[in-house]
């Protein structure tokens, strides 16, 4: 059976328009993060300001509920059945419009709380709420989870 599904993402604490270096001598400038679309890594959904005080997305998926689990599909999410993600990119800007990727963040689906999931398909809303800044005031990268996530359910 599927069922209609949002993802809210909510980023809070963001590192700034301007980053680096990174072990290296690079410094990043004109920073910005948006939602990598699946299978079109240039089509970015709500290319924000690495400086903003927040920033939010909002996906439209769907569910599939199973004997197996929940499986969680949609135009942003990538990966497969039980290993699905949502890919913050991060990049840089050059006053046209262009984004250089440089870095990612992958906010694991499969790390949300079993009984949040089944909360949210039923309500059809999925809250992830996570900090943007690593430990050294980097842009958040790699593998995402709880508890460096927030993942809550609500009334779509």
């Amino acid at each position: 059976m599927a069922a209609g599904l949002r993802i809210h993402i909510e980023g809070f604490d963001l590192p700034g328009r301007t980053c680096g270096p990174e072990g290296g001598d690079t410094v990043y400038s004109d920073v910005r993060v948006a939602v990598q679309r699946r299978d079109r890594p240039a089509e970015l959904l709500g290319v924000q300001p690495g400086d903003a005080g927040s920033v939010s997305w909002t996906l439209e998926c769907t569910a599939v509920v199973s004997a197996a689990g929940t499986d969680v599909k949609g135009p942003y999410v990538q990966g497969r059945s039980g290993g699905r993600f949502v890919y913050l990119s991060w990049g840089t800007g050059d006053g046209s419009g262009a984004f250089t990727l440089f870095r990612r963040a992958k906010l694991m689906l499969d790390a949300v709380p079993a009984e949040v999931l089944d909360t949210a398909v039923r309500q059809g809303l999925l809250v992830g709420r996570l900090g943007l800044s690593d430990e050294r005031g980097l842009p958040l990268c790699a593998r995402v989870v709880p508890p460096r996530i927030t993942w809550t359910a609500g009334p779509g």
